[in-house]
């Protein structure tokens, strides 16, 4: 059986694959994609402190509140950047449709 450890490590591939196709298509707005790779920092933040929780207060990461709280902090900035971004890409999209209306 596969550890959750393992697991958690192993989905970080198809991540990363995720990111290499978004960066590549010139599609995704660029703070929205900012906001992905913030999750990727977030990642990165959260392995450590989840060490770091473990060996010097014998603890979960979920169950020290400073560093959860700290953590969890990156994932809050990555969730606003996707959400402005596509915010943005909605209504620069509206504003094109409307001005396209408006010239027929």
């Amino acid at each position: 059986m596969i550890s959750k450890e393992t697991l958690f490590a192993l989905s970080l591939f198809p991540y990363l694959g995720f990111l290499w196709f978004l960066s590549r298509s010139q599609q995704v707005p660029r703070l929205a994609l900012y906001g992905f790779y913030g999750t990727l920092v977030f990642v990165g933040i959260t392995i450590p402190a989840g060490i770091y929780a473990k060996v010097h207060y014998g603890e979960a990461l979920a169950n020290v509140d400073w560093l959860h709280g700290g953590a969890e902090v990156f994932l809050t900035l990555s969730n606003i950047l996707l959400v402005i971004g596509f915010r943005q890409a909605v209504k620069e999209l509206k504003g094109r449709r409307q001005e396209a209306e408006g010239r027929s």
